[in-house]
């Protein structure tokens, strides 16, 4: 079980990175054509690390207040259903409709979990993001480093084209891809347990989470 979400501490401060940004990117008004990705990011990232950075409840890791602004901003804009597909690999393919809900519910709180952590280490920091390499298709890679606090931590963003707009799907920190490192360990468990199992896991690790004050 502890084994499960083994993340670095400066993973764990990339990961609340990851969900100001996208939560800046999820939450600005529509805008009347169409923006590159890497701008986006650029834009949007400072606008809300500075809104993070002057409210306390996020330093203090409420959860609550984090799943509201998750709610509203991030997760109408990230593609969650795929993150998670992605993520559960094999075991997703023949998971009924009923689990396939309960793992993207237990597999999103484990998440904020995390974010809650995270965002009582975000102080000083700050999001450069580096040239694009090439034109945006379908699928492109942003790729940014967070500044401030030590060593610049890299984070990259993989969004999907959705019309005119662009989702996220996928996150790499410091050249691990968020996706193939709960792979591997999602593969063990059910192959071990079953998909049924993987939800008890996850859940039983939220648990965990709430138990100890809501934080990751």
């Amino acid at each position: 079980m502890q084994q499960l979400m083994g993340f670095s501490r400066r993973l764990f401060l990339a990961l609340g990175a990851i969900a100001l940004a996208a939560a800046g990117l999820l939450g600005s008004p529509a805008r009347a054509e169409p923006i590159a990705p890497d701008q986006l990011i650029s834009n949007l990232s400072t606008e809300v690390l500075d809104k993070i950075k002057s409210d306390p409840q996020y330093h203090d890791g409420n959860f609550d207040k984090i799943s509201s602004l998750v709610d509203t901003a991030i997760m109408p804009h990230v593609n969650f259903e795929r993150m998670t597909a992605l993520a559960v690999g094999r075991g997703w393919r023949s998971a009924s409709a009923e689990q396939r809900e309960s793992l993207i519910r237990e597999f999103r709180v484990l998440l904020l979990r995390t974010y809650a952590g995270a965002l009582t280490q975000v102080r000083d920091h700050h999001v450069e993001v580096k040239p694009m390499r090439g034109k945006p298709e379908d699928e492109t890679i942003v790729r940014t480093q967070v500044v401030g606090g030590g060593e610049p931590i890299q984070l990259s963003y993989r969004l999907e084209r959705n019309g005119e707009n662009w989702r996220i799907f996928d996150l790499n920190v410091l050249g691990v891809w968020l996706i193939d490192t709960y792979r591997n360990q999602f593969k063990q468990i059910v192959n071990a347990k079953g998909v049924d199992g993987l939800i008890q896991t996850l859940a039983e690790k939220n648990e965990q989470f709430a138990k100890a004050g809501g934080r990751g």
